[in-house]
């Protein structure tokens, strides 16, 4: 009998979250109820007191900040292909072109200077990432957004609770847009969170998460049905208040990691940043037998489990690669560094549940491989 897997990822659901789904469950009152303005009351001490829109999802959260910000078809939003495919998606849906640019090395987010070199008259907005829980440069894509008088919505779908200079992430950008999947650092079994300092803007957030009234029968634009559910709000503010918490586990995980690795790269930390590791990703070269592939495999082997985030970047996706592809995109420069990281990048296990018998079985295993 082979070794148990310590998972990649482990959601961590527990008795208060379930007791919260049976409270709402037996209140009759399942949606449009108080859980949802809990939750984003909740959130908002999280983000300096802006205005919260709960949503289903994360994607909800990405597209309708896209249609609230009025973006139209055959207009470009810059973004990173190093990411997940919805943040590139929500652009192509709307019937927009996302212009794909590369990545910095080193916090594997979007490059500044490759954002500035991609813009054109049609460019109307740009989505920075903050991946793995790495927050973005901000302080230097805020003054070319502003330069070029371009909508900016931070992707932070992986950043809850990170911060650039004591700033959070949330605060940068027109709207900002978290998801609470059950793997990331905090979730409500599903879920997503819009985030803008603009009561105007709040209040169409709202009217297109609702089928385009804030009042039954009284629409006032065509709208979806995203509405997030008082079930999953109770499960988010139960698990928001275990957060901090969770959050300095996994720091002091990516510090032992930090510490004790050897023979691969470990996850640098801009300065000013706060990493929030809602995954621990290290390079694994070619110099490595197998490369990162084979030392997967082996590891594996070895009882640990691992990911790959991301395999394929999204502009080599069918959905956008080639002239016959049926959403259009653009590249923009080289995406060099893009591609580089596909190759290397592995995410090792880092939830906050790890024990230290784990930790140093994790470390074991990289070391002797």
């Amino acid at each position: 009998m082979g070794n148990p897997i310590i998972p990649p990822a482990r959601p961590v659901t527990g008795d208060e979250e379930i007791e919260a789904v049976v409270r709402v469950m037996r209140s009759g009152i399942l949606t449009n109820g108080p859980e949802v303005k809990g939750f984003e009351d909740d959130f908002a001490e999280l983000v300096g007191g802006r205005l919260c829109v709960a949503v289903n999802s994360g994607t909800s959260a990405l597209h309708l900040s896209l249609l609230a910000l009025g973006v139209k078809p055959g207009d470009e939003v810059i973004v990173p292909s190093f990411t997940f495919a919805a943040t590139a998606n929500v652009v192509a849906v709307i019937g927009a072109v996302p212009v794909f640019v590369d990545i910095e090395p080193g916090s594997f987010c979007l490059d500044p200077a490759a954002v500035e070199a991609a813009i054109t008259d049609k460019t109307v907005a740009i989505i920075p990432v903050h991946l793995y829980g790495h927050p973005a440069d901000m302080d230097r894509i805020l003054p070319i957004a502003r330069a070029h008088n371009l909508k900016v919505v931070e992707d932070a779908a992986q950043a809850v609770g990170a911060s650039l200079d004591g700033r959070p992430v949330g605060t940068f950008g027109d709207t900002a847009c978290f998801s609470f999947y059950p793997t990331k650092n905090s979730h409500a079994i599903e879920g997503g969170m819009i985030v803008t300092a603009d009561e105007g803007l709040a209040r169409t957030l709202r009217l297109l998460r609702s089928q385009g009234s804030l009042v039954a029968y009284q629409n006032e634009i065509a709208g979806l049905n995203n509405r997030l559910s008082d079930v999953h709000a109770a499960v988010g503010r139960v698990q928001l208040a275990k957060l901090p918490a969770w959050t300095k586990q996994r720091q002091e995980n990516a510090k032992f990691f930090d510490a004790h690795l050897s023979g691969v790269g470990v996850p640098p930390v801009a300065a000013g940043a706060e990493h929030v590791y809602h995954q621990y990703t290290i390079r694994v070269g070619e110099e490595v037998e197998g490369g990162r592939d084979g030392l997967r495999a082996r590891l594996a082997e070895r009882g640990v489990g691992t990911g790959v985030y991301y395999p394929t970047q999204v502009h080599q996706l069918p959905t956008f690669l080639g002239p016959d592809a049926p959403s259009a995109s653009r590249i923009s420069g080289s995406l060099e560094h893009t591609e580089k990281a596909g190759r290397e990048v592995l995410s090792l296990p880092v939830m906050p549940t790890l024990t230290q018998q784990e930790l140093e079985t994790i470390v074991a295993a990289v070391n002797a491989l």
